[in-house]
């Protein structure tokens, strides 16, 4: 994306020729990289918490918090799914201005990304049910490979 920027501001401030299809572009994988960072970001536990209530809570209310944050997660995940195939498909046959890619290319990244990100929380949730056993059972096929 970077690139892409780079080469516009040149081309537009130093030849004196815009490239046309650079925002549009931009745009586009600015949406993608956003996406896929937030799936990212949920994989890591970097999304932005308030911790005032959740750190006063004792061990078993700790963890009860953080199934249920979890399914309440991969509810939102399926609804992205969802809908975000049901958008991908509503734009089908739609073109991009500039680009000339179909629509449903651009949007496919709402339900891939709510792919990924529910089987972030499906890792989670089994971390979280039984931590010992899944993770001994990743190190060991890691291992192996």
């Amino acid at each position: 994306m970077t690139l892409v920027v780079v080469s516009q501001v040149f081309c537009r401030y130093v030849l004196n020729s815009s490239l046309f299809w650079s925002e549009e572009l931009a745009r586009y994988l600015l949406v993608w990289l956003t996406f896929l960072g937030a799936a990212v970001a949920y994989w890591r536990g970097m999304h932005p918490g308030v911790d005032l209530i959740y750190s006063r809570l004792g061990s078993q209310a700790k963890l009860f918090n953080r199934l249920l944050v979890h399914l309440l997660c991969l509810f939102f995940f399926f609804i992205i799914i969802r809908y975000g195939i049901e958008f991908a498909y509503f734009v089908r046959l739609q073109t991009t201005p500039a680009l000339m890619l179909p629509k449903w290319i651009i949007f496919s990244i709402i339900p891939a990304s709510g792919l990924l990100l529910s089987l972030h929380g499906l890792a989670m949730l089994l971390f979280e049910l039984c931590p010992g056993k899944v993770q001994d059972e990743i190190k060991t096929r890691i291992g192996k490979k």
